[in-house]
């Protein structure tokens, strides 16, 4: 995975609540296994009329909103079932960070592990990050490290993370990753136990 350390990117806003994974990818793709592939299906019923051309009122269609890799979005983001395709689809796309006030939890999870990372905002810093999001040019800095988001224009919020993944995020590490650091250990104990 690719490590989170500091990020700094374009922002879009989905000014929505409760958006569901069943939104974030509908269940006619899910037939892949691989974690890649699922970016162009992201929102697919939102993003595409029915003979298959954008819908221009879609806010990821706009152009201003082209290369974003920031998203904010409203309360309850990830709600729905439990696919993990759903962070596939978002990072796949090239989302690097989800920035909203609440997360479903197995959502909130499943970002973690596959280097997508979710922040937990209060609302009213959601609610200036989604007025700001509606400008072509604003772009938000996300510090890991320090676990704050910030602009070039004085706005600062700080986020909470479980001190765990926010190391595994750092390093770009799953928890295979995380297990072969333990392989001579492993190894030794398997020795000793022929």
């Amino acid at each position: 995975m690719e490590p989170f350390v500091v990020h700094k990117g374009k922002v879009a806003g989905l000014d929505r609540a409760n958006i569901d994974t069943d939104q974030i990818i509908p269940k006619q793709f899910l037939k892949r296994i691989e974690r890649t592939g699922f970016g162009q299906f992201l929102f697919y019923d939102w993003r595409y009329l029915s003979d298959g051309t954008p819908n221009p009122h879609f806010e990821l269609n706009r152009p201003e909103n082209e290369g974003a890799t920031i998203l904010v979005a409203n309360e309850n983001f990830g709600c729905g079932s439990s696919r993990e395709h759903a962070p596939w689809a978002l990072a796949d796309y090239g989302f690097r960070a989800i920035i909203a006030p609440s997360f479903a939890d197995i959502f909130y999870n499943n970002c973690l592990k596959n280097s997508l990372l979710p922040i937990k905002l209060p609302k009213e810093d959601v609610a200036y990050l989604l007025k700001q999001a509606e400008r072509a040019d604003y772009e938000l800095t996300i510090s890991l490290e320090q676990q704050v988001v910030f602009d070039d224009e004085g706005f600062t919020s700080s986020f909470d993370i479980d001190p765990y993944r926010k190391q595994l995020l750092l390093k770009g590490w799953d928890e295979i990753d995380l297990t072969f650091m333990y392989e001579p250990y492993i190894i030794a104990y398997e020795k000793a136990r022929s």
